[in-house]
């Protein structure tokens, strides 16, 4: 846009390595969100910070790899890296059977914008970021399309349970069920929402609890050790999710089916999620494989199903009943709008919404890698993901990534083996040419 001028070299430099992550942080057109932009670079690193995250990898790598890259003594880098994941603009995940930590630098989402807000105290004015975010992700739609624009999303919503017929019930999987993946975390924590926590600081929050957002796994063991939450046991976490269902919120969830690292409990009026499904008209999340139908009889027209549908996907329509005088309303469900969260049928008193599983489920990605690279290919970044601009990613990851592109749709793999021309991903596709002639 021609606008980076405006930012010293070395914010030059990290824009650049932000926008080699699967969601980028890109510069908008709009001047008053440009000015949120470049706030939040300001707010969160120092030049010394930028001139250093610039060169780190947007992958997870080993100390020694980033020592060799930005050319600085393991020692003294060490400290480096550590400072800057209390800030949350480095992430280092640790290996729980090896204790070997890896570094990566922290993406827009899932990163740097919501740690800056799940503490209450600590050095980043809370206010000033509030208000830089809010102008950056409202007054322009550039990252609402780089981070909603693509086929694959971050997250994905979980269909309420107790909203699920009896007959349906015994066909939902494990990974499909809040409570479930809860109970199968190997360790969990719980955070202060970040769109809560912004929408406090811009005098918009609604009433909902603020420690609501769960971290799971790997994910809510940098959060406590970085003190980013608290570590909670698993009847907490469950108690986190009743009463989330109860004060009618939606579950979103990694858009994974193994290994997720958080589930939210998320408001329309605050989640940035929704938010996008609501403002910009964009797939703010993966649906669930469910959606609710409509039992006639049962239905008495109260729309309260509609007031509560987070997404605005239910509306009430009159229909002519003969022999009366006022016609009746009944709900009409936007089934492309839908996410399949349930609230609807949690909040009808009749029981005349129950949630059944779609015909067409949406596909969710086995593991973060496969989701990784449907963004990364989607959104013509997959070169940076397994190279990383001429750095080579070791043959452990690009084998992990080639069994990972293997699962992709055939168009996918062509789309791969055009974005990437090496003999890398040209191999994969001419291994199973079979699968797409």
């Amino acid at each position: 846009m021609g606008h980076l001028s405006h930012l010293k070299t070395e914010f030059q430099a990290l824009h650049r390595r932000l926008q080699a992550n699967q969601v980028g942080f890109p510069e908008p057109a709009d001047e008053k969100a440009r000015e949120g932009w470049k706030d939040i670079l300001e707010i969160l690193y120092t030049a010394e910070d930028a001139e250093l995250a610039s060169r780190l990898p947007v992958i997870p790598s080993r100390i020694e790899a980033i020592a060799a890259r930005t050319g600085m003594d393991p020692a003294v880098l060490k400290p480096r890296l550590d400072a800057m994941c209390e800030k949350g603009i480095v992430m280092d995940l640790v290996n729980p059977r090896t204790g070997k930590a890896v570094y990566l630098l922290s993406p827009p989402v899932v990163g740097f914008f919501e740690l800056s807000m799940m503490r209450a105290h600590d050095t980043i004015p809370k206010k000033r970021m509030a208000e830089a975010m809010d102008a950056y992700t409202r007054g322009d739609r550039a990252f609402a399309v780089e981070l909603f624009g693509g086929q694959t999303l971050i997250g994905r919503a979980l269909v309420d349970e107790a909203g699920i017929g009896p007959d349906t019930l015994p066909e939902v999987l494990d990974w499909e069920r809040a409570t479930a993946v809860i109970r199968d975390a190997q360790k969990i924590a719980v955070s202060l929402c970040y769109c809560r926590h912004k929408q406090e600081h811009l005098g918009k929050s609604c009433a909902v609890p603020m420690e609501i957002c769960l971290s799971l796994n790997l994910g809510a063991d940098f959060v406590i050790r970085r003190r980013f939450g608290r570590q909670i046991e698993c009847a907490e976490a469950l108690e986190i999710l009743d009463a989330a269902r109860k004060a009618h919120l939606v579950q979103t969830a990694d858009n994974v089916q193994q290994r997720p690292y958080w589930i939210c409990n998320c408001c329309g009026c605050c989640c940035e999620q929704l938010r996008a499904i609501n403002e910009w008209q964009l797939p703010g999340v993966n649906p669930s494989a469910f959606e609710p139908h409509v039992d006639d009889a049962a239905c008495q027209g109260c729309s309260r199903c509609s007031r509560a549908c987070p997404v605005t996907a239910i509306s009430m329509t009159a229909r002519r009943v003969e022999a009366k005088v006022k016609n009746e309303l009944r709900p009409h469900i936007d089934r492309d709008r839908c996410i399949g969260c349930g609230v609807c049928a949690g909040v009808c008193l009749r029981k005349a919404l129950r949630m059944r599983r779609r015909r067409s489920a949406p596909y969710v990605p086995e593991r973060a890698l496969e989701r990784s690279l449907r963004m990364a290919i989607e959104r013509g970044k997959l070169a940076h993901l397994l190279f990383d601009e001429g750095a080579g990613r070791g043959s452990r990851f690009l084998n992990h990534a080639l069994q990972a592109l293997m699962r992709l749709p055939p168009a996918s793999r062509l789309l791969a083996s055009d974005q990437v021309q090496s003999r890398f991903v040209r191999a994969a596709v001419a291994k199973n040419r079979n699968l797409i002639e």
